[in-house]
């Protein structure tokens, strides 16, 4: 085979090496190198306008073969700078003739050009490629961030929603609706108490199993009478007015300041409370000094006229009533004023009662659904009551789960507490009002989101020419330097491997 055909195959991270250990170049190259780099930065400052050099020097790393692609177009734009010797007067044509001699000793470029080429394969366009990467990436993880944030956002708001469902307002003044609900509590009331008569079967199933007909002495007074006031349980009897403790709501944020203003504590009106007045008298009798009273009668009034008291007229005569012993006829105030459902403490012990009596027809449902269950009846005293089978027993419990289901609803127990505890407004609308800021902060989120994701998308896009240019660059210059030494061995073919452009 000839020796012209066979290829020289050189690995292109090695490539300088590869010169060096064939002394093309001096191994201390780089030290010769600032100086010539010095003056192609000293040269750039003064060019003639040119598109051909504009176009050379765009983005470009300036090497030993673009100063030869300079020079050809100087000598078009400094031809009349030439001399009948051929020489050119131009300090420009100059300056670059002179960095070209500079390169040309000791093989200069070629030592640059190869640090240049194994820098774009190893790091300029392998950085490059990952940069885009990167960017693509980041737009995908927030593309994937958006959809986590929108399904975050639909969940708050469907809570929110759930609970302004639960407490029965619309959402849209949530402290305003609260309060306005907490008026329809007796009515909710009312409507619970029509689910409590049909307990009395249950009630006197119970009170015949205790040997008891005064047991659970709430629920069968509300079974009876409805949802009377404590007073009425208590006393037998409804009063003649009603002092129901006054609930004070503010339908304003808390974070809201006074006006500055001296609050009086109900729309301006003095609460004196039971202080009572002082008249000045200690001993019982008022002195009246200047301006006493005149009763129209001096001391020379003549007993047995018509102006005398009589005090032998009977009380039944006079039609004076006088109260008997007890609480007839009084005033129901205090815990007293409320309704069984609306006492905090009755309606807790008329939650409990209700409790028992399941508990109690539970443990007769489970009796009777034993397989022994003939021998436990004796034990019992089901056979008092042969009409009370499984069935009839589940159709009692299913009233009593109606009547727990009613008052212990999330509606109710919310109003309820906002009604004895006005500060429980306060957290229900800060508690709904926090997730509406989570929802507008995850929307502000998902905005920047999607302006980051188009922002990474568009900083890969507008990296891909400038990837797309070092390439390119890259492959010429590979080129110059395989024909730069097929030259040096005879036109050898000379492949640099593993660029892998």
């Amino acid at each position: 085979m000839n020796e012209a055909d066979i290829p020289i195959d050189i690995h292109a991270g090695k490539l300088l090496d590869w010169l060096v250990s064939r002394r093309i170049v001096d191994k201390n190259w780089h030290l010769n190198v600032r100086d010539v780099r010095s003056k192609i930065s000293n040269a750039l400052t003064d060019m003639p306008a040119h598109d051909g050099l504009v176009q050379l020097l765009k983005g470009a790393h300036i090497n030993y073969f673009h100063c030869q692609q300079i020079i050809d177009i100087l000598k078009t734009t400094e031809a009349d700078s030439r001399n009948v010797f051929g020489r050119y007067g131009s300090q420009r044509m100059k300056d670059w003739q002179e960095i070209v001699k500079l390169y040309e000793k000791d093989c200069l470029y070629l030592a640059e050009a190869a640090q240049i080429l194994v820098r774009n394969i190893n790091f300029e366009i392998p950085g490059t490629r990952k940069q885009i990467k990167s960017f693509e990436q980041l737009g995908e993880e927030s593309d994937k961030k958006i959809v986590d944030l929108e399904r975050s956002e639909i969940v708050i708001l469907g809570e929110y929603q759930s609970l302004c469902k639960q407490l029965g307002i619309l959402g849209e003044n949530v402290r305003k609706e609260l309060v306005e609900k907490v008026g329809e509590l007796p009515e909710m009331y009312r409507t619970i108490a029509t689910s409590v008569p049909p307990l009395k079967k249950a009630l006197k199933l119970y009170g015949a199993f205790l040997s008891n007909d005064a047991c659970l002495p709430i629920l069968r007074h509300v079974s009876s009478a409805g949802n009377t006031t404590v007073y009425e349980f208590l006393y037998s009897e409804p009063p003649l007015s009603i002092e129901e403790p006054p609930v004070k709501f503010s339908l304003k944020d808390t974070s809201e300041e006074n006006s500055g203003g001296i609050d009086f504590g109900n729309d301006g009106a003095i609460d004196f409370g039971e202080a009572e007045i002082d008249f000045g008298a200690d001993t019982g009798e008022i002195n009246l000094e200047v301006g006493d009273i005149d009763w129209g009668a001096g001391e020379d009034v003549p007993a047995g006229n018509g102006n005398e008291i009589d005090f032998n007229i009977s009380l039944e005569e006079s039609g004076i009533v006088v109260e008997g012993d007890g609480n007839a006829g009084g005033v129901a105030k205090g815990d007293e004023a409320y309704t069984i459902f609306d006492s905090p403490s009755y309606r807790d012990k008329f939650l409990n009662e209700l409790l028992e009596l399941e508990a109690f027809l539970k443990m007769r449902l489970y009796e009777l659904s034993t397989s022994d269950k003939v021998e436990i009846l004796s034990l019992t005293m089901m056979d008092n009551f042969p009409d009370h089978d499984s069935k009839s027993l589940t159709e009692m419990l299913s009233f009593v789960d109606v009547v727990y289901s009613r008052i212990n609803s999330q509606q109710i127990q919310h109003l309820h507490q906002i009604k004895h505890s006005p500060k429980f407004v306060d957290i229900l609308t800060s508690k709904l009002k926090q997730k509406l800021i989570a929802v507008d902060k995850l929307k502000e989120t998902v905005k920047l989101t999607k302006q980051k994701a188009i922002s990474f998308r568009q900083q890969g896009v507008d990296l891909k020419p400038t990837l797309a240019r070092i390439i390119e660059q890259t492959k010429i210059l590979q080129q110059q330097i395989e024909k730069d030494i097929s030259k040096r061995y005879k036109n050898r073919i000379v492949n640099l491997m593993g660029s892998n452009l």
